[in-house]
């Protein structure tokens, strides 16, 4: 039987402020590439070390390598154009809100689909390649769902390129597809889709805003749970899907339970192997929608917040996977982070100490559970 991977990481880590200063020097023409490589290597040696510290059975890069954790849909290719200034933007809206529930800020990416998308690099091979020679867990790669592309709809600007949105994401799929199929050739046995648009249309107010820019929520939860299944099904990989309801800054974008999708999108997954669910807080809703998942699944509970400082209590996060046991078998559990700790470059409110005491504690937990 094969080992159940029980304390898992999301993926992105905090950028150590020698990193962020180094990628401010070589953008601007300051830094050769060589010298930004080996100072970039380093960040990555650390990360890497630290995670196999703190206890945990798989690790990544930290996705320091990348701006955000959707470059290899916005930075890896071509087709895409900043939208014209002082134009009125008609993207997606998405909401950013505090721990209290204020909206803090609206995010439109001011850059649009204007053309096919054609790939101007592979972004995850070098990534993986360099992590599994240092690593001495195993190694997981991060990409994004396709429909992340969302972000990048136009209904003025980009109907030219893409008559139906879906047929965007069907392009995004090819993608992914793509550096999915590449690292399966070099040996990855483990690769994470995140799926922050699955994840904030448990919000109610998030499903009116797709569909006002054109993008049926209904077709999201058919076609588009197919393409999601459909990047997972290169063989030889365990894959892992990340429902992310927002991460950036500290803050969240969608609330609610998963109740709202879970028992259209969950029996489509046949290819994942691995579930990811935030479950930080009462945001997150029961766990009552874990029973719509097919029975062959490992659900990776999302306890610990990436978000702050304040470090749980092992004992109620032990209670809290007691809980869930109720509607999913306890020997397909595991435990992790909510999410990541820098989603993009800033990262959040989070101290590097922190970082390492949540990670610690997630290893922790899981032993005292599972082993």
């Amino acid at each position: 039987m094969t080992t159940v991977l029980r304390a898992d990481t999301v993926g992105s880590l905090l950028r150590p402020d020698y990193l962020v200063r180094a990628r401010t020097q070589f953008e601007s023409g300051q830094m050769v590439p060589a010298s930004y490589k080996a100072i970039e290597d380093r960040a990555v040696d650390q990360v890497i070390a630290m995670q196999e510290g703190a206890g945990l059975d798989v690790v990544t890069d930290g996705e320091l390598r990348r701006h955000t954790f959707i470059d290899q849909l916005l930075e890896a290719v071509e087709g895409l154009t900043p939208d014209p200034a002082g134009s009125q933007s008609d993207h997606i809206p998405v909401p950013f809100h505090d721990e209290g529930g204020s909206e803090q800020s609206v995010f439109a990416i001011p850059i649009s689909v204007t053309d096919k998308l054609r790939r101007k690099r592979m972004m995850t091979l070098e990534e993986y390649a360099y992590a599994r020679a240092r690593a001495r867990r195993r190694v997981k790669v991060t990409l994004p769902s396709p429909l992340m592309l969302f972000l990048a709809w136009s209904p003025s600007r980009s109907r030219e390129a893409y008559g139906d949105p879906f047929e965007l994401f069907a392009d995004g799929l090819a993608l992914m597809r793509e550096e999915a199929e590449e690292l399966a050739r070099m040996g990855c046995e483990y690769i994470q889709v995140d799926a922050p648009d699955f994840g904030q249309l448990v919000d109610a107010s998030q499903q009116r805003a797709w569909e006002t820019a054109g993008i049926s929520f209904e077709r999201v939860l058919s076609e588009g749970a197919d393409m999601l299944n459909e990047l997972a099904g290169v063989p030889g990989v365990t894959f892992g899907l990340h429902m992310c309801k927002g991460n950036y800054d500290s803050h969240w974008i969608s609330t609610g339970g998963y109740d709202s999708v879970a028992g259209r999108l969950f029996p489509r997954l046949g290819n994942y192997d691995r579930i990811l669910l935030e479950y930080e807080n009462e945001r997150s809703g029961s766990f009552e929608p874990l029973q719509d998942l097919p029975d062959d699944k490992v659900v990776v509970l999302g306890l610990v917040s990436s978000k702050f400082d304040q470090l749980e209590s092992a004992e109620q996060l032990i209670e809290r996977i007691e809980e869930a046991a109720r509607f999913y078998p306890r020997d397909q559990l595991a435990v992790s982070t909510q999410c990541g700790f820098a989603s993009a470059g800033p990262g959040n409110a989070i101290s590097e100490d922190a970082q390492e005491k949540k990670l610690q504690l997630v290893a922790e937990v899981a032993q005292r559970v599972w082993r």
